[in-house]
């Protein structure tokens, strides 16, 4: 395929690698993705997509998905969310994952590009009311390296599993260092 031929190309001529393992055997998963710092996680992200050879959806404002960048960002597998209604986003999102025998939706838990002090939990509320693991994704700037790391099977213990996830996080540089969460 070309696309993935080009994005290979991208990937290597910018000097990023992929690490860890790919969860190819999971039908139904999470990618929880930080550092997002900046819009350049964006474009490293849609990379990855031809690279694993998987259709990793991704959430973005619902302002995004007006024409004419809806034109682009519902073939890129974008999904628009109304960031207002909290509770319902996540119970929407819990009901596609059980319509579907194969979902992939790679989330950014900071919610924005500035720096943030907590997650916001929601990408953990859809993992447990749909009952599917989160992949811990790194996009490490200071490496130019995408970490895929091992699932992880929530048990709905939200105090201990956020603060574990968050730890996962917390070394790592994003392209905008100031923002990262540390």
């Amino acid at each position: 395929m070309l696309f993935t031929a080009i994005a290979k190309f991208l990937f290597r001529l910018w000097g990023w690698r992929i690490s860890g393992n790919y969860p190819y055997a999971l039908d139904k998963k999470i990618f929880v993705v930080a550092p997002h710092t900046s819009n350049w996680d964006f474009f490293v992200g849609i990379l990855i997509r031809p690279i694993v050879r998987d259709k990793i959806k991704f959430i973005g404002k619902k302002s995004l998905f007006n024409p004419p960048l809806g034109w682009i960002m519902y073939p890129m597998g974008g999904i628009p969310v109304d960031r207002s209604g909290r509770h319902s986003f996540v119970d929407s999102v819990v009901k596609v994952f059980n319509k579907t025998d194969r979902l992939a939706i790679a989330l950014a838990p900071e919610g924005t590009r500035k720096k943030v002090e907590t997650f916001k939990t929601g990408y953990y509320y859809i993992a447990v009311g749909a009952g599917v693991p989160i992949i811990p994704t790194v996009f490490n700037w200071e490496k130019r390296e995408v970490i895929f790391m091992d699932p992880i099977h929530l048990t709905g213990d939200a105090d201990e599993e956020l603060a574990m996830v968050e730890n996962i996080f917390r070394n790592y540089k994003g392209r905008n260092k100031e923002n990262s969460f540390t």
